[in-house]
Formats: C-alpha cells, sequence, structure tokens
C-alpha cells in the first residue's frame, strides 16, 4: 500500500501498487511525485521506488503537467473551454453501474440519507402554520445535499476515501455557493413559465370562481402555452446540469459554475440531452417497481452522470 501527495499538496492513500501503477499509465502521477510505502515515513519520488522503474520515465521530457487525483481541480477553464469531447452514452451508463456494483454500500447509503431527509422536510412541510417554515428549509437543503451526491460519487470513481455520511460535504465546503446556484437556476426556470400562469389566470381562474368548468378551448390554449413555456426550462436545465458539480468539485462560484456548464454542454447538446432521457428512463423503470426500485436505479443513474462530467471537464490522458 502506498500514499501519494498531489498536485494539490494534498496526501492521497492508501492505494495498492496496482492502482498507482494504473495511474502511472494513465499520467495521472509522474516521476517528480512524492510517494511513500505503508509503514515508513520518508517521501520519495516515485521514480526511486525500484517496484516502479519499469513504468515512470525520469528527465523533463518525461514530466506531464501537474495534476491532483480528481484530475480537475488543477485543469485551467480555459484548457477545458479549448477542448472537444465525444460523450459515450451507453458507456457512461455502463460504468455507472458498474460503480454501483463495486460500492453499492457507499452509493446506496449516501441516496438514503439523501431521500430520508427530502422526505422528513416534505412531511413536515405538510404540518399547518408551521409547515411552511420547513418548506423553506428545504430550499436551503436541497442543493447542497445534491452537491453531496456528487461529491461521493467522484470520491467512488476516483478510488478516494468516502463514507456515507459526506453527503452533507456540500454544508461544509460549499453550501452558499451551492445553495445561490440551486435557487438561481430553479428561479429562472420558474420565470419561463410564467407566460403559462398569465394564461391560466384569464382563461381557468374565472371558471373556477364561478363554479364552472373550463372550456374545452381554454385547456386547449393553456396546455398549448404550457408544452411551449416548458421547452426553454428543459433547454436550461440541460445547459445547467453540471453546474452543482463544478461547484462541490472545484470549488467554483455558481454563476461561472453555470457559464462552464453552458458553454460545454452547449457543444453537443443532443449527447447530454440522450444521457439525461436514458437516466430518466431508467429512473422510471426504478419507480414502476413499487418505487423501492428507485433507490437502485437512481444512483447508477447519479453515476452515468458523473462520469459524463469526468469525461467533459476532467484531465484528459490520452
Amino acid at each position: 500500500m502506498y500514499k501519494i501527495i498531489g498536485a494539490d499538496k494534498k496526501e492521497y492513500g492508501p492505494i495498492t501498487s496496482a492502482q498507482l501503477r494504473h495511474w502511472i499509465s494513465e499520467g495521472r502521477v509522474n516521476a517528480q511525485t512524492l510517494a511513500r510505502a505503508e509503514g515508513t515515513q520518508e517521501w520519495i519520488p516515485l521514480s526511486a521506488f525500484a517496484e516502479f522503474s519499469d513504468l515512470v520515465e525520469t528527465g523533463p521530457a518525461a514530466t506531464p503537467p501537474p495534476f491532483s487525483i480528481g484530475g480537475t481541480a488543477a485543469l485551467p477553464v480555459e484548457e477545458i473551454l479549448a477542448r472537444d469531447y465525444d460523450l459515450d452514452i451507453g458507456n457512461c451508463i455502463s460504468r455507472g453501474w458498474n460503480l454501483l456494483k463495486e460500492n453499492f454500500g457507499l452509493l446506496f447509503c449516501g441516496l438514503l440519507i439523501y431521500v430520508g431527509v427530502e422526505f422528513a422536510l416534505g412531511a413536515l412541510g405538510a404540518i399547518p402554520i408551521i409547515g411552511a417554515l420547513f418548506s423553506l428549509a428545504n430550499i436551503f437543503v436541497v442543493g447542497p445535499l445534491l452537491g453531496g451526491l456528487y461529491y461521493i460519487n467522484l470520491q467512488a470513481i476516483r478510488r478516494q476515501p468516502a463514507s456515507a455520511g459526506d453527503v452533507f460535504a456540500g454544508f461544509r465546503t460549499a453550501f452558499l455557493q451551492l445553495f445561490l446556484g440551486n435557487l438561481i437556476s430553479g428561479l429562472l426556470a420558474v420565470l419561463c413559465l410564467i407566460p403559462a400562469g398569465i394564461v391560466a389566470l384569464l382563461t381557468i381562474l374565472p371558471a373556477v370562481i364561478h363554479h364552472e368548468q373550463p372550456g374545452s378551448a381554454a385547456l386547449a390554449i393553456l396546455i398549448a402555452v404550457a408544452l411551449v413555456c416548458v421547452i426553454p426550462v428543459v433547454f436550461l436545465q440541460i445547459n445547467w446540469v453540471f453546474m452543482l458539480p463544478l461547484i462541490i468539485d472545484r470549488k467554483m462560484n455558481f454563476w461561472p459554475a453555470m457559464q462552464l456548464s453552458w458553454k460545454m454542454t452547449t457543444k453537443h447538446w443532443w449527447q447530454v440531452l440522450g444521457l439525461l432521457v436514458l437516466v430518466a428512463l431508467i429512473n422510471i423503470g426504478g419507480t414502476l417497481l413499487c418505487c423501492v426500485g428507485l433507490l437502485f436505479s437512481a444512483p447508477i443513474g447519479i453515476g452515468a452522470m458523473m462520469y459524463a462530467y469526468e469525461d467533459i471537464f476532467g484531465r484528459r490522458t490520452g
């Protein structure tokens, strides 16, 4: 077992020699990376380990750019924006499934905590008078909780230590930005629905006030306007789908994270849409299994989205 020092000066591990060899082959660590075998105290360059001398090269030509284990923290935004990507939807789902199999306890318990908190706040929100306070509290909670779920999945993908309790990591590391990102994106989506609300007030509300059935024409107009309003809502939410992962992973402020997610998603918008549609279908299948199946299908979808995040925003290795 070994531990290493990343480019962010943080200690990572312990990891097996097989995992360390895998990182070497990916270009994630190099000859100058400081490491130590478990049970020893001295940090030495990886090139000094005889067991890895056949994999690491020495000399200036063999030194790749510095990196941290997560792969995204050391990668400049300009470099991300300058490159292209090709999102393999099926591969993302497959890797999400394998991630769940390999980390079932972590991902299942993390999701269970998230669902439990949301269910509790929803139930308390139904209490007369004081329920409104719990509904308001959920506005502050849901963004950081989602950020924590993404954090757990990214840690699992990168084979870094994590626990189910890390679903609350967003509250410790990026509460304000996760809260604002979730709030602002939600408010902007709601603004898109205002025309449908106005039509409802003009066509449906008078009938309700007079205890009459709304006319079929009024209902048809309302449905048509609502469908048109949903289009920009879907467009915006897809463009911002990686905002919360960017905040929790790169410690970005919410507005730059929204912009970066937008710019990278629109490069292959239909691919991202395809992944989200497939994830939604998997979750619908889980819901049909008495809703309990959602606890198993949702981690697959979240894992697939985080693998897509890694493919789009993470460090490339060739």
